[in-house]
């Protein structure tokens, strides 16, 4: 078949350009084999070039051969199917693919057992590193030896222990929604709190509950409701909270598919949210803003949790130190909290 088949090698785009081989593969495959980055100016203009024109396309085992790397980091999460899991994968994706990196999933449905057995499935694979999005607070899933030999960082949960994490400062996002709540006038309030291994239900709810004792009005432990983070665990949590003795005026719902579940519990007691009930989520997802009563939430940073997540542990990979970074919640006000509470309802 003739030359014509054979493929486009670094080699041949080094000696038509009269370039060096190490100068071509560091601009085409991202770094040397020393690490250094990719080249850029003419040179490199001109290589991107000629290798586009011909055809070229890496080699990954090859590469992986040469550098002892395989380009291929894993990620675990709890489920996938979740917006704002996908929303953090999509960050975590495309920065990778920005460092020439490809990545892979799994699902664990945050069962311990499937945690231990879905981590040691990936280390299977010889990735450089793995990111891990459903730790729970005990860190029980992150025992195995094998992994303490491979360059690791948690995303969007944090551990007790002292795994470097990147996540939204999600207390912080807690404080925010009580500070609303107090400025509308609420002193009767309730939180649906999600699952108590996940820290971000369970540091959520510390800081609405801490920014409530600090302003002299302790919520009552019977008006902190755990739950699953979805929309059936909210309902329910909502129905037990909204039926107690005293019921709230507010609540906190520690993430968007829990408090699409408490509306639908005030629509079943003849309540209305923004009249008759103050109602904030968690997250920003993109149905928040859509719905018949638009839901006042704490904006979570879900995407750059990923893409920050992908930069830490690439550190880890080159020999670096991780560290945790918590990033900034933002709050969103909308119709669901209403306007400051009437005086005959205090």
């Amino acid at each position: 078949m003739g030359i014509e088949s054979r493929p486009v090698t670094l080699k041949m785009i080094a000696d038509q350009l009269g370039l060096d081989v190490s100068t071509v593969s560091r601009v085409l495959n991202g770094r040397d084999d020393d690490g250094r980055r990719a080249a850029s100016g003419p040179t490199a203009h001109r290589v991107r070039e000629l290798a586009a024109q011909l055809g070229y396309r890496r080699d990954p085992a090859a590469v992986s051969l040469r550098t002892r790397r395989s380009n291929l980091i894993g990620v675990v999460f709890a489920r996938l199917s979740e917006v704002v899991v996908a929303t953090v994968y999509e960050g975590i994706e495309e920065e990778a693919a920005r460092h020439g990196l490809a990545a892979f999933v799994t699902n664990t449905q945050d069962d311990p057992v499937r945690q231990r057995e879905r981590i040691a499935m990936v280390l299977g694979r010889r990735v450089d590193g793995i990111v891990i999005g459903d730790a729970h607070l005990d860190g029980a899933a992150l025992a195995d030896p094998a992994l303490r030999r491979t360059p690791h960082i948690l995303v969007n949960r944090r551990t007790e222990g002292d795994t470097p994490a990147v996540t939204c400062d999600d207390y912080l996002g807690g404080r925010l929604v009580a500070e609303h709540f107090l400025a509308l006038g609420h002193t009767r309030v309730g939180c649906v709190a999600g699952e108590p291994f996940a820290s971000t239900g369970t540091d959520r709810t510390a800081g609405f509950v801490d920014r409530y004792a600090e302003a002299g009005l302790p919520v009552p432990p019977g008006l902190v409701r755990h739950c699953g983070f979805d929309t059936a665990g909210g309902r329910a949590a909502a129905t037990a909270l909204l039926t107690a003795g005293s019921r709230p005026t507010a609540l906190f719902a520690v993430n968007d598919l829990a408090a699409i579940g408490v509306l639908g519990a005030a629509r079943d007691l003849g309540l209305r949210a923004g009249r008759d009930l103050a109602l904030a989520g968690f997250n920003d997802t993109p149905v928040a803003a859509e719905l018949p009563v638009a839901l006042t939430t704490v904006r979570s940073p879900m995407a750059e949790q990923g893409r920050v997540a992908v930069r830490q542990l690439l550190r880890r990979i080159e020999g670096g130190r991780a560290r945790s970074r918590r990033l900034l919640p933002e709050l969103v006000v909308r119709a669901s909290s209403g306007s400051p509470v009437a005086p005959s309802l205090l």
